[in-house]
């Protein structure tokens, strides 16, 4: 006979050796537990990785203050994205100089797709600018799309003896330091424009900065400044009310909702192309999808009408699609480009 077909009782344990009957069922009932935990373990981890998102409200952190053509159009995105995800997309405002303390906050949020950042030129700027910042804008953000652009204006007073751009340069040419050219605030995107015009001329105008963007219209208009050098949105209507004269668009195409400016190539100075533009982006770590999912709810939302005509009246325009790495490479060569300028300038880091 083989082991195999050995009696049943040759086989049972001596009675000294066996379990209690209570002991038995205790157990078996520890082993039930813990193969349930184990198993509610394993299917709890993808429902884990699958959970929904978003899940909750989404903040978007914006470093301006209220009312500005950046936090326009934020909002008007935002109620879109809203609608989209189905979930409230709340504009949080944060401003400071050069837009830190915002950054700083998405930069150290959580990257779970719940809190997100308005990107503009000025956090491409800030490295140049400032020593010691509390994030590195090109490590502690996933990148997710451009949004929109805000094209830079040339302009003078509405009875400037100066008709166009060549006019002004002229005179700059003819009487060096007499010309003055006005920006807001040393170190921004307006105010490195200014610096790469005079630069770009060869001409001796004298940079003027003034604390706000009304302060700078205002002594535009008043012929304090002989030419201004701004964001085109807060100018669009100074210079479709009659107060101010546009002279040049600093871009490739004129801009759409004033068809009879010409671009700064047009005007003599082909080299001059710069813009303001700002776009979204989420702290570090943030998954893929997450960020596959913003860029695409957010091309969508810059293809609809109204949302096209209502930037049209802020004078801003619409980001065409592209991948996250795309913005991605924008946003450094954007660094690059204004660092450069800043040292061209001589602006001291803070």
């Amino acid at each position: 006979m083989t082991r195999c077909d050995a009696p049943a009782a040759s086989l049972r344990k001596p009675d000294s050796m066996r379990p209690a009957p209570g002991r038995r069922a205790l157990a078996r009932a520890a082993a039930g537990l813990a193969t349930a935990a184990c198993l509610g373990a394993t299917l709890s981890r993808p429902a884990a990785a699958q959970a929904p998102w978003p899940n909750r409200p989404i903040r978007w952190i914006v470093g301006f203050a209220p009312g500005g053509v950046g936090d326009l159009t934020a909002r008007l995105v935002a109620t879109k994205l809203a609608a989209a995800l189905g979930q409230p997309v709340v504009v949080e405002n944060r401003p400071s100089a050069g837009a830190i303390v915002a950054a700083e906050a998405v930069a150290h949020a959580p990257p779970d797709g719940h809190t997100i950042h308005l990107t503009t030129q000025t956090d491409a700027i800030a490295p140049a600018l400032y020593r010691r910042l509390p994030y590195d804008i090109m490590k502690d953000f996933e990148f997710v799309s451009a949004m929109t652009y805000f094209d830079i204006v040339l302009a003078t007073a509405a009875d400037s003896p100066y008709r166009t751009l060549g006019d002004v340069l002229a005179a700059a040419r003819a009487r060096p330091g007499a010309i003055n050219l006005g920006s807001i605030a040393a170190g921004n995107a307006q105010n490195l424009a200014a610096e790469m015009l005079r630069s770009m001329t060869r001409t001796d105008m004298t940079v003027v900065t003034y604390r706000s963007t009304p302060d700078l219209l205002n002594a535009t208009a008043t012929g304090d400044v002989q030419i201004a050098c701004e964001i085109l949105a807060p100018a669009l209507s100074q210079i479709t009310g009659g107060r101010l004269r546009g002279l040049a668009v600093a871009a490739t195409r004129r801009f759409p909702g004033l068809p009879d400016l010409p671009t700064t190539a047009e005007a003599g100075v082909p080299d001059f192309v710069v813009k303001s533009w700002n776009g979204i982006s989420v702290p570090a770590g943030t998954p893929r999808p997450i960020v596959e999912r913003l860029n695409a709810e957010l091309a969508k939302v810059l293809r609809l009408a109204d949302v096209r005509n209502r930037f049209l009246e802020l004078g801003v325009l619409p980001a065409d699609p592209a991948p996250p790495e795309a913005f991605r490479a924008f946003v450094a060569e954007e660094g690059r480009r204004w660092g450069a300028a800043a040292a061209e300038a001589n602006i001291p880091r803070q």
